[in-house]
Protein backbone atom coordinates (compact mmCIF):
# COMPACT_ATOMS: atom_id res chain seq x y z
CA UNK A 1 0.00 0.00 0.00
CA UNK A 2 1.38 3.27 -0.87
CA UNK A 3 0.60 6.61 1.00
CA UNK A 4 0.79 10.09 -0.46
CA UNK A 5 0.63 12.87 1.26
CA UNK A 6 0.90 16.37 0.46
CA UNK A 7 1.63 19.35 3.25
CA UNK A 8 1.33 22.02 1.00
CA UNK A 9 -0.30 22.75 -2.78
CA UNK A 10 2.51 24.20 -4.91
CA UNK A 11 0.99 26.40 -8.09
CA UNK A 12 1.99 29.85 -9.96
CA UNK A 13 0.02 32.36 -10.34
CA UNK A 14 0.55 35.17 -12.92
CA UNK A 15 -0.57 38.87 -13.06
CA UNK A 16 -3.81 38.15 -13.61
CA UNK A 17 -4.20 35.73 -10.80
CA UNK A 18 -4.95 32.76 -13.02
CA UNK A 19 -3.75 29.74 -11.75
CA UNK A 20 -1.54 27.22 -13.51
CA UNK A 21 -0.19 23.58 -12.32
CA UNK A 22 3.61 24.30 -12.05
CA UNK A 23 4.12 20.57 -10.30
CA UNK A 24 1.86 17.66 -8.73
CA UNK A 25 4.34 16.34 -6.84
CA UNK A 26 3.94 12.44 -6.37
CA UNK A 27 6.54 9.76 -5.25
CA UNK A 28 5.78 5.97 -5.73
CA UNK A 29 7.97 3.77 -3.43
CA UNK A 30 8.15 -0.47 -3.80
CA UNK A 31 9.51 -2.41 -1.70
CA UNK A 32 9.61 -5.67 -2.88
CA UNK A 33 9.47 -8.46 0.42
CA UNK A 34 9.64 -11.74 0.21
CA UNK A 35 6.03 -12.06 1.41
CA UNK A 36 4.17 -9.19 -0.16
CA UNK A 37 4.21 -5.77 -0.25
CA UNK A 38 4.88 -3.43 2.97
CA UNK A 39 2.84 -0.18 3.59
CA UNK A 40 5.34 2.37 2.56
CA UNK A 41 4.20 6.33 3.44
CA UNK A 42 5.80 8.90 1.19
CA UNK A 43 5.91 12.34 2.22
CA UNK A 44 5.78 15.95 0.11
CA UNK A 45 7.94 17.24 2.77
CA UNK A 46 6.72 21.49 3.41
CA UNK A 47 10.22 22.64 2.51
CA UNK A 48 9.65 26.12 2.71
CA UNK A 49 7.37 28.78 4.54
CA UNK A 50 5.65 31.88 3.25
CA UNK A 51 6.64 35.23 5.02
CA UNK A 52 4.24 37.61 5.65
CA UNK A 53 5.50 40.72 4.09
CA UNK A 54 5.87 44.15 5.23
CA UNK A 55 3.65 46.69 4.44
CA UNK A 56 3.70 50.55 4.75
CA UNK A 57 2.03 53.63 2.76
CA UNK A 58 4.15 55.19 0.38
CA UNK A 59 5.94 58.88 0.29
CA UNK A 60 3.67 61.00 -0.84
CA UNK A 61 0.98 58.31 -1.84
CA UNK A 62 0.40 54.55 -2.29
CA UNK A 63 1.66 51.04 -0.86
CA UNK A 64 4.23 49.49 -0.50
CA UNK A 65 5.21 45.63 -0.16
CA UNK A 66 8.55 44.43 0.88
CA UNK A 67 8.93 40.55 1.41
CA UNK A 68 12.92 39.44 2.60
CA UNK A 69 14.90 38.20 0.33
CA UNK A 70 16.50 34.50 0.74
CA UNK A 71 18.85 32.49 -1.63
CA UNK A 72 16.31 30.42 -3.66
CA UNK A 73 13.71 32.66 -4.24
CA UNK A 74 13.24 33.89 -7.76
CA UNK A 75 9.85 35.59 -7.97
CA UNK A 76 7.55 37.32 -5.52
CA UNK A 77 3.36 38.06 -6.71
CA UNK A 78 1.34 40.10 -4.38
CA UNK A 79 -2.60 40.22 -5.17
CA UNK A 80 -4.75 42.37 -3.17
CA UNK A 81 -7.81 44.90 -2.78
CA UNK A 82 -8.63 47.68 -0.81
CA UNK A 83 -11.74 46.97 1.83
CA UNK A 84 -12.67 43.90 -0.20
CA UNK A 85 -12.49 40.59 1.02
CA UNK A 86 -9.99 38.66 -1.23
CA UNK A 87 -10.79 34.61 -0.44
CA UNK A 88 -8.05 32.09 -1.72
CA UNK A 89 -6.57 32.78 -4.68
CA UNK A 90 -8.74 34.86 -6.95
CA UNK A 91 -7.45 37.72 -8.63
CA UNK A 92 -7.55 41.00 -6.96
CA UNK A 93 -7.85 44.68 -8.21
CA UNK A 94 -4.10 44.84 -8.11
CA UNK A 95 -1.78 41.58 -9.31
CA UNK A 96 1.87 42.04 -9.81
CA UNK A 97 4.62 39.56 -10.08
CA UNK A 98 8.47 41.42 -8.83
CA UNK A 99 10.94 39.31 -10.65
CA UNK A 100 14.34 40.56 -9.10
CA UNK A 101 15.32 41.72 -5.55
CA UNK A 102 15.56 45.26 -4.86
CA UNK A 103 18.46 45.34 -2.41
CA UNK A 104 17.64 42.64 0.19
CA UNK A 105 13.85 42.76 -0.67
CA UNK A 106 11.61 41.66 -2.98
CA UNK A 107 9.55 45.17 -3.07
CA UNK A 108 6.36 46.08 -4.68
CA UNK A 109 5.05 50.08 -4.70
CA UNK A 110 2.33 51.15 -6.16
CA UNK A 111 1.86 55.18 -5.50
CA UNK A 112 -1.26 55.78 -7.96
CA UNK A 113 -3.81 54.41 -5.14
CA UNK A 114 -4.25 56.34 -2.03
CA UNK A 115 -5.24 54.02 1.10
CA UNK A 116 -6.50 55.92 4.12
CA UNK A 117 -5.69 55.29 7.39
CA UNK A 118 -8.41 52.60 8.54
CA UNK A 119 -8.45 51.29 5.53
CA UNK A 120 -8.28 47.38 4.89
CA UNK A 121 -5.98 45.83 2.36
CA UNK A 122 -6.59 42.25 1.73
CA UNK A 123 -4.11 40.21 -0.32
CA UNK A 124 -1.95 37.09 -0.53
CA UNK A 125 1.34 36.24 -1.55
CA UNK A 126 2.73 33.93 -3.80
CA UNK A 127 6.60 33.27 -3.64
CA UNK A 128 8.79 30.60 -6.31
CA UNK A 129 11.83 28.92 -3.58
CA UNK A 130 13.73 26.62 -5.84
CA UNK A 131 11.43 26.55 -8.19
CA UNK A 132 8.57 25.58 -6.62
CA UNK A 133 5.20 27.74 -6.04
CA UNK A 134 4.23 28.80 -2.11
CA UNK A 135 1.24 30.65 -1.11
CA UNK A 136 -0.14 32.48 1.82
CA UNK A 137 -3.28 33.02 1.58
CA UNK A 138 -6.69 35.33 2.70
CA UNK A 139 -4.08 37.59 4.75
CA UNK A 140 -4.97 41.29 5.80
CA UNK A 141 -3.55 44.49 6.63
CA UNK A 142 -5.25 47.74 8.16
CA UNK A 143 -3.46 51.00 7.73
CA UNK A 144 -2.83 52.25 10.91
CA UNK A 145 -3.50 55.56 12.96
CA UNK A 146 -0.15 57.15 12.65
CA UNK A 147 1.73 56.94 16.43
CA UNK A 148 4.26 60.24 15.77
CA UNK A 149 4.22 63.39 14.35
CA UNK A 150 4.91 63.71 10.28
CA UNK A 151 8.00 64.76 9.13
CA UNK A 152 8.64 68.57 9.64
CA UNK A 153 9.44 70.69 7.02
CA UNK A 154 12.16 72.15 9.34
CA UNK A 155 15.41 70.58 9.17
CA UNK A 156 19.17 70.67 10.52
CA UNK A 157 21.28 73.40 8.81
CA UNK A 158 23.83 71.10 8.60
CA UNK A 159 23.68 68.01 6.58
CA UNK A 160 23.33 64.90 8.30
CA UNK A 161 26.04 62.86 6.62
CA UNK A 162 29.19 64.14 5.06
CA UNK A 163 30.41 61.66 2.25
CA UNK A 164 28.84 58.49 3.54
CA UNK A 165 26.67 56.53 0.90
CA UNK A 166 23.24 55.73 2.54
CA UNK A 167 23.19 51.98 3.26
CA UNK A 168 20.92 49.82 4.91
CA UNK A 169 19.52 46.00 5.09
CA UNK A 170 15.92 47.21 6.48
CA UNK A 171 13.42 47.14 4.37
CA UNK A 172 11.05 50.64 3.09
CA UNK A 173 9.16 51.06 5.44
CA UNK A 174 10.43 49.05 8.25
CA UNK A 175 10.25 50.53 11.70
CA UNK A 176 9.41 48.60 15.05
CA UNK A 177 7.64 50.02 18.68
CA UNK A 178 8.93 49.07 21.72
CA UNK A 179 6.14 49.52 24.65
CA UNK A 180 7.36 52.49 26.89
CA UNK A 181 6.07 50.96 29.88
CA UNK A 182 2.99 52.57 30.57
CA UNK A 183 0.67 50.91 28.16
CA UNK A 184 1.05 52.72 25.00
CA UNK A 185 4.26 53.47 22.67
CA UNK A 186 6.95 55.94 21.75
CA UNK A 187 8.38 56.66 18.41
CA UNK A 188 11.66 55.03 17.88
CA UNK A 189 15.04 55.44 16.12
CA UNK A 190 15.06 53.89 12.52
CA UNK A 191 17.86 53.09 10.48
CA UNK A 192 16.65 53.82 6.99
CA UNK A 193 13.96 56.07 5.16
CA UNK A 194 11.44 55.72 4.36
CA UNK A 195 10.25 54.95 7.84
CA UNK A 196 6.77 53.06 9.30
CA UNK A 197 4.85 55.78 11.24
CA UNK A 198 5.82 53.92 14.07
CA UNK A 199 9.59 55.74 13.60
CA UNK A 200 10.20 59.02 15.37
CA UNK A 201 9.81 61.57 12.23
CA UNK A 202 11.47 64.60 13.59
CA UNK A 203 15.31 63.00 13.26
CA UNK A 204 17.37 61.51 10.74
CA UNK A 205 17.07 59.38 8.98
CA UNK A 206 13.16 59.63 9.15
CA UNK A 207 13.45 63.29 8.22
CA UNK A 208 15.54 61.75 5.35
CA UNK A 209 17.16 64.85 4.48
CA UNK A 210 20.53 64.37 2.69
CA UNK A 211 20.21 67.30 1.41
CA UNK A 212 18.44 70.90 2.33
CA UNK A 213 18.30 73.78 0.76
CA UNK A 214 15.94 76.69 2.44
CA UNK A 215 17.79 79.69 0.46
CA UNK A 216 18.37 81.45 3.81
CA UNK A 217 21.52 82.74 1.94
CA UNK A 218 23.56 82.04 -1.21
CA UNK A 219 25.21 79.61 -0.01
CA UNK A 220 27.89 79.52 -3.17
CA UNK A 221 30.31 76.59 -1.17
CA UNK A 222 26.81 74.84 -2.83
CA UNK A 223 26.08 76.88 -5.93
CA UNK A 224 28.64 77.62 -8.31
CA UNK A 225 27.82 79.42 -11.23
CA UNK A 226 28.67 78.76 -14.86
CA UNK A 227 30.23 81.26 -16.95
CA UNK A 228 29.56 80.87 -20.30
CA UNK A 229 28.23 82.14 -23.69
CA UNK A 230 27.86 78.37 -25.23
CA UNK A 231 24.20 77.83 -25.08
CA UNK A 232 24.38 74.38 -24.43
CA UNK A 233 24.19 73.26 -27.83
CA UNK A 234 20.86 75.17 -28.83
CA UNK A 235 22.38 78.90 -29.46
CA UNK A 236 20.52 80.24 -26.80
CA UNK A 237 20.49 83.78 -26.80
CA UNK A 238 21.56 84.47 -23.04
CA UNK A 239 25.14 84.01 -21.48
CA UNK A 240 25.68 83.37 -18.15
CA UNK A 241 27.48 85.06 -15.60
CA UNK A 242 27.98 85.31 -12.16
CA UNK A 243 26.01 88.95 -11.19
CA UNK A 244 23.79 89.56 -8.35
CA UNK A 245 21.54 90.93 -11.14
CA UNK A 246 20.90 87.99 -12.26
CA UNK A 247 21.48 85.84 -9.13
CA UNK A 248 20.12 86.49 -5.63
CA UNK A 249 18.27 85.53 -2.19
CA UNK A 250 15.87 87.54 -0.36
CA UNK A 251 13.55 87.01 1.95
CA UNK A 252 14.36 82.56 1.78
CA UNK A 253 13.46 82.73 -2.21
CA UNK A 254 16.85 82.26 -5.10
CA UNK A 255 15.89 84.60 -7.78
CA UNK A 256 17.34 83.61 -11.63
CA UNK A 257 16.86 86.35 -13.30
CA UNK A 258 17.35 87.41 -17.44
CA UNK A 259 18.18 90.94 -18.00
CA UNK A 260 19.35 92.61 -21.00
CA UNK A 261 23.34 92.51 -21.88
CA UNK A 262 23.22 95.92 -22.96
CA UNK A 263 21.88 96.85 -19.87
CA UNK A 264 25.87 95.97 -18.71
CA UNK A 265 27.64 96.91 -21.62
CA UNK A 266 26.13 99.60 -22.76
CA UNK A 267 24.16 100.26 -26.39
CA UNK A 268 25.42 99.15 -29.23
CA UNK A 269 27.41 96.64 -27.70
CA UNK A 270 25.77 93.17 -29.86
CA UNK A 271 27.35 94.32 -33.03
CA UNK A 272 30.79 95.62 -32.42
CA UNK A 273 32.01 94.11 -28.26
CA UNK A 274 34.03 91.25 -27.05
CA UNK A 275 32.45 89.12 -24.96
CA UNK A 276 35.64 87.66 -23.07
CA UNK A 277 34.82 85.37 -20.18
CA UNK A 278 38.08 83.55 -19.89
CA UNK A 279 39.21 85.25 -16.25
CA UNK A 280 41.20 84.86 -14.10
CA UNK A 281 40.52 83.25 -10.97
CA UNK A 282 38.93 80.30 -9.59
CA UNK A 283 35.77 82.23 -9.03
CA UNK A 284 35.72 83.68 -12.75
CA UNK A 285 36.85 81.19 -14.70
CA UNK A 286 34.74 80.57 -17.83
CA UNK A 287 33.35 77.07 -16.89
CA UNK A 288 32.33 75.84 -20.89
CA UNK A 289 34.13 76.82 -24.17
CA UNK A 290 32.22 74.77 -26.33
CA UNK A 291 30.32 76.68 -28.75
CA UNK A 292 32.52 79.62 -28.78
CA UNK A 293 31.66 79.61 -24.56
CA UNK A 294 34.72 81.38 -23.35
CA UNK A 295 34.41 84.14 -26.37
CA UNK A 296 32.96 85.49 -29.19
CA UNK A 297 32.96 89.30 -31.11
CA UNK A 298 30.38 90.52 -32.26
CA UNK A 299 29.12 92.10 -35.85
CA UNK A 300 26.39 93.86 -37.99
CA UNK A 301 24.75 90.21 -38.45
CA UNK A 302 26.48 88.03 -35.55
CA UNK A 303 24.76 89.60 -32.82
CA UNK A 304 26.49 88.90 -29.40
CA UNK A 305 24.27 87.28 -26.91
CA UNK A 306 21.42 90.06 -26.04
CA UNK A 307 20.67 88.61 -22.73
CA UNK A 308 22.45 87.74 -19.49
CA UNK A 309 21.39 85.13 -17.16
CA UNK A 310 22.22 82.74 -14.36
CA UNK A 311 22.89 79.07 -14.09
CA UNK A 312 23.94 77.49 -10.98
CA UNK A 313 24.79 74.03 -10.31
CA UNK A 314 26.24 71.91 -7.07
CA UNK A 315 28.35 69.48 -9.84
CA UNK A 316 31.42 70.08 -6.84
CA UNK A 317 29.24 69.84 -3.78
CA UNK A 318 26.48 67.47 -3.74
CA UNK A 319 25.82 64.49 -5.91
CA UNK A 320 23.22 61.40 -5.62
CA UNK A 321 22.00 58.69 -6.91
CA UNK A 322 18.42 57.30 -6.30
CA UNK A 323 16.63 59.26 -3.69
CA UNK A 324 13.77 61.45 -3.54
CA UNK A 325 14.25 65.07 -4.71
CA UNK A 326 11.53 67.91 -4.31
CA UNK A 327 11.84 71.72 -5.25
CA UNK A 328 9.56 74.23 -4.58
CA UNK A 329 9.32 77.04 -7.43
CA UNK A 330 7.75 79.71 -9.59
CA UNK A 331 7.77 79.58 -13.03
CA UNK A 332 8.97 83.14 -14.99
CA UNK A 333 6.50 84.99 -16.76
CA UNK A 334 7.84 86.81 -20.51
CA UNK A 335 7.89 85.76 -24.34
CA UNK A 336 10.64 83.30 -24.93
CA UNK A 337 11.96 82.86 -21.61
CA UNK A 338 12.80 78.92 -20.66
CA UNK A 339 13.71 77.82 -17.47
CA UNK A 340 14.70 74.27 -15.99
CA UNK A 341 15.44 72.90 -12.90
CA UNK A 342 17.30 69.51 -13.88
CA UNK A 343 20.38 67.18 -13.49
CA UNK A 344 23.19 66.12 -15.05
CA UNK A 345 25.49 63.19 -14.36
CA UNK A 346 28.84 64.23 -12.15
CA UNK A 347 30.87 61.61 -14.25
CA UNK A 348 30.19 60.69 -17.76
CA UNK A 349 30.52 56.80 -16.92
CA UNK A 350 29.11 55.55 -19.97
CA UNK A 351 29.90 58.81 -22.60
CA UNK A 352 29.18 61.81 -23.72
CA UNK A 353 25.65 63.05 -24.00
CA UNK A 354 23.20 61.69 -24.41
CA UNK A 355 24.97 58.59 -23.91
CA UNK A 356 25.36 59.23 -19.57
CA UNK A 357 21.81 60.63 -19.30
CA UNK A 358 19.94 63.82 -18.20
CA UNK A 359 16.83 64.19 -16.43
CA UNK A 360 14.88 67.22 -17.08
CA UNK A 361 12.59 67.60 -13.76
CA UNK A 362 10.41 70.76 -14.89
CA UNK A 363 10.92 72.81 -18.11
CA UNK A 364 8.71 75.22 -18.99
CA UNK A 365 8.31 78.45 -21.79
CA UNK A 366 7.52 82.30 -20.32
CA UNK A 367 4.64 83.29 -23.43
CA UNK A 368 0.93 83.78 -21.88
CA UNK A 369 0.02 83.14 -25.33
CA UNK A 370 1.85 79.95 -27.21
CA UNK A 371 0.09 76.94 -28.71
CA UNK A 372 1.35 73.90 -30.94
CA UNK A 373 -0.42 72.57 -33.87
CA UNK A 374 -3.15 71.21 -32.37
CA UNK A 375 -4.21 73.94 -29.93
CA UNK A 376 -2.51 72.69 -27.01
CA UNK A 377 -1.01 75.03 -24.70
CA UNK A 378 2.76 75.04 -24.20
CA UNK A 379 2.89 78.52 -22.62
CA UNK A 380 3.80 79.12 -19.24
CA UNK A 381 0.15 77.32 -17.69
CA UNK A 382 2.50 74.21 -19.35
CA UNK A 383 5.49 72.38 -17.74
CA UNK A 384 7.14 69.07 -18.63
CA UNK A 385 9.42 66.49 -17.13
CA UNK A 386 12.29 64.25 -19.42
CA UNK A 387 14.93 62.24 -19.70
CA UNK A 388 17.27 62.13 -22.42
CA UNK A 389 19.32 59.43 -23.24
CA UNK A 390 21.24 57.37 -26.31
CA UNK A 391 24.32 56.02 -27.60
CA UNK A 392 25.31 59.40 -29.16
CA UNK A 393 24.11 62.44 -30.71
CA UNK A 394 21.70 62.22 -32.51
CA UNK A 395 20.39 59.25 -31.23
CA UNK A 396 17.51 60.40 -28.06
CA UNK A 397 15.24 58.23 -27.06
CA UNK A 398 13.54 61.46 -25.25
CA UNK A 399 10.02 61.63 -26.94
CA UNK A 400 9.54 58.08 -25.11
CA UNK A 401 10.24 59.04 -21.94
CA UNK A 402 8.50 62.73 -21.69
CA UNK A 403 5.17 63.79 -20.63
CA UNK A 404 3.45 67.63 -19.51
CA UNK A 405 0.31 68.79 -17.44
CA UNK A 406 -1.26 71.91 -18.10
CA UNK A 407 -3.49 73.87 -15.31
CA UNK A 408 -6.71 75.37 -16.25
CA UNK A 409 -9.12 78.14 -15.79
CA UNK A 410 -6.44 80.99 -16.33
CA UNK A 411 -4.07 79.47 -13.82
CA UNK A 412 -0.34 79.33 -15.26
CA UNK A 413 2.83 78.49 -12.76
CA UNK A 414 4.05 81.68 -13.12
CA UNK A 415 1.47 83.29 -10.20
CA UNK A 416 2.24 80.82 -7.62
CA UNK A 417 4.60 78.34 -6.31
CA UNK A 418 4.38 74.68 -7.23
CA UNK A 419 5.60 71.77 -6.29
CA UNK A 420 8.13 69.30 -8.51
CA UNK A 421 8.71 65.97 -7.52
CA UNK A 422 11.23 62.95 -8.45
CA UNK A 423 11.39 59.90 -6.83
CA UNK A 424 14.10 57.50 -8.59
CA UNK A 425 15.23 53.87 -7.27
CA UNK A 426 16.50 51.10 -8.56
CA UNK A 427 13.77 49.75 -10.72
CA UNK A 428 12.03 52.92 -11.91
CA UNK A 429 11.70 57.02 -11.92
CA UNK A 430 8.88 58.91 -10.99
CA UNK A 431 8.01 62.34 -11.88
CA UNK A 432 5.13 64.36 -10.15
CA UNK A 433 3.88 67.74 -10.23
CA UNK A 434 1.89 69.28 -7.34
CA UNK A 435 1.39 65.36 -5.80
CA UNK A 436 0.19 64.35 -9.66
CA UNK A 437 2.01 61.88 -10.92
CA UNK A 438 2.84 62.90 -14.83
CA UNK A 439 5.49 60.24 -15.72
CA UNK A 440 6.65 56.85 -14.86
CA UNK A 441 9.51 55.41 -16.80
CA UNK A 442 10.84 51.80 -16.05
CA UNK A 443 11.69 50.19 -19.00
CA UNK A 444 11.45 46.28 -18.68
CA UNK A 445 14.81 45.43 -20.05
CA UNK A 446 16.92 48.72 -20.46
CA UNK A 447 17.27 51.96 -22.02
CA UNK A 448 18.44 50.52 -25.39
CA UNK A 449 15.46 48.29 -25.86
CA UNK A 450 13.23 50.73 -25.11
CA UNK A 451 14.91 53.32 -27.75
CA UNK A 452 15.15 50.54 -30.35
CA UNK A 453 18.32 51.72 -31.41
CA UNK A 454 19.69 47.80 -32.56
CA UNK A 455 17.08 48.20 -35.46
CA UNK A 456 17.53 52.19 -35.74
CA UNK A 457 20.86 52.40 -35.94
CA UNK A 458 22.07 48.90 -36.89
CA UNK A 459 25.49 48.64 -36.23
CA UNK A 460 26.43 51.02 -33.80
CA UNK A 461 27.23 49.62 -30.23
CA UNK A 462 25.24 49.95 -26.97
CA UNK A 463 27.27 51.38 -24.20
CA UNK A 464 25.11 50.36 -21.56
CA UNK A 465 25.55 46.69 -22.72
CA UNK A 466 28.03 45.59 -19.88
CA UNK A 467 26.12 47.31 -17.04
CA UNK A 468 23.94 44.89 -15.37
CA UNK A 469 21.55 47.71 -14.24
CA UNK A 470 18.25 47.59 -15.58
CA UNK A 471 18.33 51.75 -15.39
CA UNK A 472 21.65 52.29 -16.86
CA UNK A 473 22.54 55.13 -17.23
CA UNK A 474 20.71 56.32 -14.87
CA UNK A 475 22.56 54.11 -11.73
CA UNK A 476 24.96 57.17 -11.36
CA UNK A 477 25.36 59.94 -9.30
CA UNK A 478 23.97 63.07 -10.73
CA UNK A 479 23.95 66.69 -9.91
CA UNK A 480 21.26 69.30 -9.90
CA UNK A 481 21.07 72.49 -12.10
CA UNK A 482 19.34 75.46 -11.84
CA UNK A 483 18.92 78.08 -14.99
CA UNK A 484 16.92 80.50 -17.14
CA UNK A 485 17.53 80.87 -20.86
CA UNK A 486 16.14 82.47 -23.50
CA UNK A 487 15.39 81.63 -26.65
CA UNK A 488 17.45 79.22 -29.05
CA UNK A 489 17.28 77.10 -32.14
CA UNK A 490 15.70 74.10 -30.09
CA UNK A 491 12.92 74.39 -27.58
CA UNK A 492 10.62 77.06 -29.11
CA UNK A 493 9.28 74.99 -32.27
CA UNK A 494 9.07 77.08 -35.89
CA UNK A 495 5.33 76.99 -36.48
CA UNK A 496 4.10 77.66 -32.61
CA UNK A 497 0.66 79.77 -32.70
CA UNK A 498 -0.39 82.87 -30.42
CA UNK A 499 2.71 85.50 -30.21
CA UNK A 500 4.65 85.64 -33.43
CA UNK A 501 7.80 84.20 -32.69
CA UNK A 502 10.75 86.85 -34.41
CA UNK A 503 13.20 84.26 -35.54
CA UNK A 504 13.76 81.15 -37.39
CA UNK A 505 15.41 78.14 -36.04
CA UNK A 506 17.13 77.99 -39.19
CA UNK A 507 18.16 81.23 -39.52
CA UNK A 508 21.74 82.29 -39.47
CA UNK A 509 21.14 85.74 -37.80
CA UNK A 510 18.41 83.85 -34.79
CA UNK A 511 19.85 86.33 -32.43
CA UNK A 512 19.94 89.03 -34.07
CA UNK A 513 16.18 88.65 -35.22
CA UNK A 514 15.43 88.16 -32.11
CA UNK A 515 16.99 91.16 -30.30
CA UNK A 516 15.39 93.04 -33.57
CA UNK A 517 11.97 92.37 -32.11
CA UNK A 518 12.46 93.87 -28.58
CA UNK A 519 9.59 96.18 -28.49
CA UNK A 520 7.44 93.35 -29.04
CA UNK A 521 9.03 91.14 -26.11
CA UNK A 522 10.56 92.50 -23.64
CA UNK A 523 7.33 94.99 -22.16
CA UNK A 524 5.85 90.97 -21.43
CA UNK A 525 8.84 90.63 -19.17
CA UNK A 526 7.46 93.64 -16.76
CA UNK A 527 11.00 94.84 -16.42
CA UNK A 528 9.50 98.05 -14.55
CA UNK A 529 7.73 96.14 -12.31
CA UNK A 530 8.95 94.48 -8.94
CA UNK A 531 12.00 94.72 -9.75
CA UNK A 532 11.59 92.70 -12.91
CA UNK A 533 10.93 89.56 -10.90
CA UNK A 534 8.05 88.64 -12.99
CA UNK A 535 10.26 87.54 -15.22
CA UNK A 536 12.74 85.32 -12.84
CA UNK A 537 12.43 81.66 -11.88
CA UNK A 538 11.58 81.42 -8.00
CA UNK A 539 12.79 78.58 -5.97
CA UNK A 540 11.71 78.17 -2.36
CA UNK A 541 13.70 75.06 -1.61
CA UNK A 542 15.30 71.81 -2.66
CA UNK A 543 15.56 68.76 -0.60
CA UNK A 544 16.80 65.69 -1.38
CA UNK A 545 15.63 62.45 0.80
CA UNK A 546 17.71 59.41 0.83
CA UNK A 547 16.00 56.07 0.58
CA UNK A 548 17.42 52.03 1.03
CA UNK A 549 19.81 52.53 -2.16
CA UNK A 550 20.88 56.17 -2.33
CA UNK A 551 24.44 57.46 -2.60
CA UNK A 552 25.89 60.87 -2.26
CA UNK A 553 28.19 62.90 -1.60
CA UNK A 554 27.75 66.58 0.16
CA UNK A 555 30.70 69.00 0.87
CA UNK A 556 30.90 70.27 4.18
CA UNK A 557 29.43 73.87 4.38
Amino acid sequence: MLNIIFTRQPCAVDMEGKLHLVALLAAFAFFAHDGGADATQVVYPLSYQVQTPQIALASPQGIRFAYPHEDGVSLVAYHYNINRPLNGVAAGDYNYDVTEPTGNYWVHEKTDINPQIGDTVYYWVYVVYNGVGYQLLEQSWAVPEPTSAPATTTAPTDAPVTNQPVSSTQSPGSGSTPSNGGGGTTPVQCSAYPCDASCDMNTAPCDGLIFNEQFDDFNLDIWEHEITAGGGGNWEFQYYTNNRSNSYVRDGVLFLKPTLTEDNFGEGYLTWGTLSLWGASPANLCTGNAWYGCERGGSADNYLNPIQSARIRTVDSFSFKYGRLEVQAKMPTGDWIWPAIWLLPKHGAYGEWPASGEIDLVEARGNTDLRDASGTSVGVDQVGSTMHWGPFWPYNGYPKTHATKNLANGETFGNSFHKFVLDWTPSDLKFYIDDDLILTVNPPTGFWDLGNFGTEAPGIENPWANSPNKLTPFDQEFYIILNVAVGGVNYFADGLQGTTKPWLNTSPTASKDFYLAKDAWYPTWNADTNNGEDAAMQVNYIKVYANDYTTYHLRDR
